[in-house]
């Protein structure tokens, strides 16, 4: 008996505690709403409107300037004097390498003997071809005269043509060694490298002393590469989806990771018409190079002439560029996240693969406390709205949030409760 008591003693705590706990939920559960309510989804919404949507593509890609040469020899040998610095301003004409031009002077001075030669040659074969012009005309008029054979006669001829050839060669060789010596000088002449444009050597690969590689043939050494920073571009990758959507001369805003917070304009000057293509053969992503120039009048403010930031770009910048492909003004228009994707409900039964393939875009309505299924039609979009084309108006409440809600949860017809953000966040604390 005591046993029993002592069990007993020890069990109604417990159930006192339990019960004392269930009445606490059922009290806090019945101002909650989770009792004796219907269940509703806390959604935010919003009234549809007309407003303005311009179509934006968005890419990154490198600033560089729009004009830049690579300053390469045509002759080799080392280099014995380097006349600029890296990020030096340099006008056209100006000299900016000298390479050690020992072995071409004396190239032209071999070019030059030739030459003085071939026309020492050829004036030899001028007097042998004198000589037997006159022996030929002698043989000729005792010919005529029957005073010589027919054989003395016909050798004075022969050695009169001999000369005659002779004096021909000497005179291709002349003009060959003409052609070496006029070689030979320009070789020397290559042996100084000037600018062929203004502009700022924005990369310098060499130092003096250094040995460079030059040919007609193929580029050789790129010894520095002079660049106009007066003119600036973004260079981009566009993917292929949205390429066709690019035209020359559209309008772009343009974010430079070094400037943040601003945006420059800009304008398309070049679309490739060849695509990279970049990855393995399952996984290849197909882009096309698009170029925007950068607008100058748009960082006017950046430039000091006077001090030390006369280009406020620099080639390798990183920048983040919006092409603005397509504005549309007086549409009705929704936030994005306000349009979502269901499947209809008479195709509710068919399989997983048909399900997918009829989707439909959708936006929910709210009226009267409740949540419609939309179906509509969807145009251009933004950054952050989206164009309707047909299935709301404007003055209409939609329902624009949470996402996960909009996007998963919501269902034709379901009971739902507007709140303002304020009121969504609280709850969800």
């Amino acid at each position: 008996m005591q046993q029993r008591k002592k069990k007993r003693n020890k069990v109604l705590p417990l159930i006192l505690i339990l019960a004392v706990v269930l009445i606490i939920v059922l009290i806090v559960g019945k101002k909650k709403g989770w009792f004796g309510a219907d269940f509703q989804v806390n959604v935010l919404t919003q009234k549809v409107e007309s407003r303005t949507i311009t179509e934006l593509i968005t890419a990154n890609g490198k600033i560089q300037p729009k004009t830049e040469v690579k300053i390469s020899p045509d002759v080799s040998g080392e280099i014995i004097d380097l006349k600029v610095q890296e990020g030096e301003d340099v006008k056209t004409g100006q000299l900016l390498v000298i390479i050690k031009p020992d072995i071409y002077i004396q190239a032209l001075n071999r070019a030059e003997a030739g030459l003085n030669s071939a026309k020492a040659m050829l004036a030899q074969a001028q007097a042998r071809m004198l000589e037997s012009e006159l022996a030929f005309k002698r043989s000729k008029q005792l010919y005529d005269q029957q005073t010589i054979a027919q054989s003395e006669f016909e050798s004075a001829d022969a050695a009169y043509k001999i000369a005659q050839a002779e004096v021909t060669s000497a005179e291709f060789s002349v003009k060959s060694n003409e052609a070496s010596v006029a070689e030979a000088q320009e070789q020397l002449v290559k042996t100084k490298i000037y600018a062929p444009m203004d502009g700022t050597v924005s990369q310098l690969n060499v130092e003096k002393g250094e040995r460079v590689v030059g040919t007609n043939m193929y580029e050789g050494t790129v010894m520095m590469i002079i660049s106009d920073l007066e003119q600036m571009e973004v260079k981009v990758e566009v993917n292929e989806n949205d390429i066709v959507k690019v035209s020359k001369n559209d309008t772009a805003l343009v974010e430079v990771d070094a400037y943040l917070k601003r945006k420059f304009k800009g304008i398309v000057t070049e679309i490739a018409n060849s695509a990279n293509t970049v990855g393995a053969s399952g996984d290849q992503v197909t882009n096309f190079d698009v170029k925007v120039l950068l607008l100058k009048s748009s960082y006017a403010d950046l430039i000091d002439s006077v001090g030390m930031k006369r280009y406020p770009f620099r080639p390798g910048m990183s920048a983040t560029v919006d092409v603005q492909t397509d504005t549309r003004p007086d549409v009705i228009a929704v936030p994005i996240q306000a349009v979502t994707t269901r499947i209809p409900a008479e195709k509710q039964e068919e399989t997983a693969e048909k399900k997918v393939a009829d989707k439909h875009e959708v936006v929910f309505v709210l009226r009267d406390g409740r949540a419609f299924s939309q179906p509509v039609v969807t145009g251009i979009q933004d950054n952050a709205n989206i164009e309707i084309e047909s299935g709301i108006q404007a003055g209409d409440e939609i329902i624009t949030g949470p996402f996960n809600v909009v996007s998963r949860t919501l269902k034709d017809s379901m009971d739902v409760k507007r709140v303002d953000e304020k009121e969504l966040f609280s709850a969800k604390k």
